[in-house]
């Protein structure tokens, strides 16, 4: 009976770590948003995200030079660019669980000579 419920809590332990490990913790993304999409869906979000996020970034940083630039980043830019860095990496777990190839990944497609 102790065996048992011993390797029952181990199981639940272990499950729980790997969902935790598989869909991280996010206040402004929906984890299980891009569950159902195929490879070349997700590496089209992830295109999108990635340009949305480079456009936040680079509106921060203009704001930053202004008068009140961290005033406005936080009002204006802050909650947008945090919401797209949690959303790209929901798209990036989504894809490593379902081995998508990812430009971390890419092989070349040449052979050495």
């Amino acid at each position: 009976m102790r065996i048992t419920l011993l390797m029952a809590i181990t199981s639940l332990t272990v499950t729980a770590c790997t969902s935790a490990l598989e869909n991280p913790v996010t206040l402004f993304a929906d984890p299980g948003k891009y569950e159902f999409h195929n490879c070349e869906q997700l590496a089209k979000a992830r295109q999108a995200a990635k340009t949305k996020e480079e456009e936040l970034k680079e509106l921060m940083n203009r704001a930053e030079q202004g008068t009140g630039g961290a005033f406005v980043n936080v009002i204006a830019y802050k909650s947008d660019y945090v919401a797209v860095t949690e959303e790209l990496k929901v798209i990036e777990g989504t894809m490593r669980v379902k081995k998508c190839s990812t430009p971390e990944n890419w092989g070349s497609t040449s052979a050495i000579r």
